[in-house]
C-alpha cells in the first residue's frame, strides 16, 4: 500500500493537530487537516513531539534517561550497522520521547520518526512495530554517518534531509529547528553515553550492588 502525505497542511506550531485519515479507491491513505467531503474518514488527534511548545518545555541537561525500554531492539540495531547504542537512544528520545506509536506534523511515524520514503528504502512495513523502526532508522543514520561523517552534520540530515544539507555547502543548514535538533540529541548522546558507562563500571566483578531493602 503507498502513502501519500500531505504534510504542507500541517501547522508546525501547534501542540495538538486534529489530522483526517481516508483511503481512497486506489488503497492510497490520505492524511489531511481539512475534513474531506463526501469520504469516509478516521480522527487522529496527533502529538507532535518536536513541536515549539514541547521542545521548548524541556530542559535536555537534566530530563530523566528512558533507559529501560526497548533495549533488545536497540542493541540489535547498534550491532548490525556498527553505531552506539547511546546514539540510537539520543535520536529516539529526541524523536518521540520513546513512544512507538507517535506521528509528526509532517507524517513521520514511529520511534525514530521515519518518513514514508525512508520506510519504503529501508523496508520498513510497519513504522509501529519497535524491531522495524529502530532499525531502520538505524540504517539511514548509518547512511547518513558515511556520507557525511561528521556528528553534527549527519545529525541535521537526518532531522531536515541530504537535501538540505547539500544546499548549504554540507552544513547544519540554518534552520531553528534543526540547529535546535542537532543541540538536543548531542546532549542526550553524552548522557546516554555517560549511562552506559557507568552501567558497564557497576555490573564490573567485585562491585556490591545494595537493594532497596539494603540487603
Amino acid at each position: 500500500m503507498s502513502l501519500l502525505l500531505i504534510g504542507s497542511a500541517f501547522a508546525v506550531q501547534a501542540k495538538n493537530l486534529t489530522v483526517y485519515k481516508h483511503v481512497d479507491k486506489n488503497g492510497i491513505i490520505h492524511y489531511s487537516s481539512k475534513k474531506p467531503v463526501g469520504k469516509s474518514y478516521n480522527i487522529l488527534n496527533v502529538r507532535c513531539p518536536e513541536c515549539a511548545a514541547w521542545r521548548n518545555s524541556v530542559d535536555w541537561n537534566t530530563t530523566p534517561l528512558i533507559d529501560n525500554k526497548f533495549s533488545l531492539e536497540i542493541e540489535s540495531a547498534a550491532r548490525k550497522h556498527d553505531l552506539e547504542p547511546a546514539l540510537i537512544k539520543a535520536v529516539i528520545h529526541a524523536e518521540s520521547a520513546f513512544k512507538h506509536k507517535a506521528v509528526s506534523s509532517a507524517g513521520a511515524q514511529g520511534l525514530m520518526q521515519l518518513m514514508p520514503l525512508t520506510q519504503k528504502t529501508y523496508q520498513v512495513s510497519d513504522p509501529y512495530d519497535p524491531l522495524q523502526n529502530i532499525h531502520g532508522g538505524s540504517a539511514y543514520l548509518k547512511h547518513l554517518k558515511g556520507v557525511y561523517n561528521r556528528l553534527d552534520v549527519y545529525l541535521a540530515a537526518y532531522n531536515s534531509g541530504e537535501t538540505a544539507v547539500e544546499k548549504y555547502g554540507r552544513a547544519i543548514p540554518p534552520f531553528p529547528e534543526t540547529r535546535e535538533y542537532v543541540r538536543r540529541v548531542k546532549i542526550l548522546y553524552k548522557r546516554y553515553q555517560q549511562s552506559a558507562r557507568l552501567n558497564a563500571a557497576n555490573q564490573q566483578p567485585g562491585n556490591l550492588t545494595i537493594n532497596a531493602s539494603g540487603r
